[in-house]
């Protein structure tokens, strides 16, 4: 199913949907890995290197949007909504954000040694540098469609 295909579905059946601002993309590093985090409740969070967006001319998330997640065939997994966004410090980036993103054991060191590889090499590809002062978007989300995945990410808290 192709994300179009997935937000027509989920935007027929929603209340508020239709007309609502959506994107489609897929999760960098482990697209396939993360996008079944979301879909078993696990991943309620993303994080992303913000001179990206200035280098790219993309808007940052805002909350109220709507995302459909695809996988690394481009296909449909699932839709999410940014419940709040803000953009910290690498530095300053805490264990809540760590635990929510779902990776590995879930901790702030297992996120920052992970997330500094991930980083180095996607700012080196773009030509810039990483530092640990380099504003990061981090990005909390829940899930709304498949309706089975909403309904147990919900009672998950």
């Amino acid at each position: 199913m192709t994300g179009e295909q997935m937000w027509a579905e989920f935007a027929a059946g929603a209340s508020g949907a239709a007309g609502a601002v959506w994107d489609a993309w897929a999760f960098g590093g482990d697209p396939d890995g993360l996008a079944r985090l979301v879909l078993s409740g696990v991943k309620t969070a993303t994080a992303s290197a913000y001179p990206l967006y200035a280098l790219e001319n993309e808007p940052l998330p805002e909350a109220g949007e709507y995302s459909v997640i695809l996988n690394s065939r481009e296909e449909a997994v699932c839709v999410i909504r940014t419940d709040r966004v803000a953009v910290v410090p690498y530095r300053e980036v805490g264990a809540e954000q760590a635990r929510r993103e779902g990776e590995g054991d879930r901790t702030l060191s297992c996120w920052r040694k992970v997330h500094e590889a991930f980083f180095r090499e996607e700012m080196a590809a773009s030509g810039l540098r990483f530092t640990e002062d380099m504003p990061v978007v981090c990005e909390e989300f829940h899930m709304v469609w498949p309706e089975e995945g909403a309904k147990k990410c919900q009672s998950n808290g």
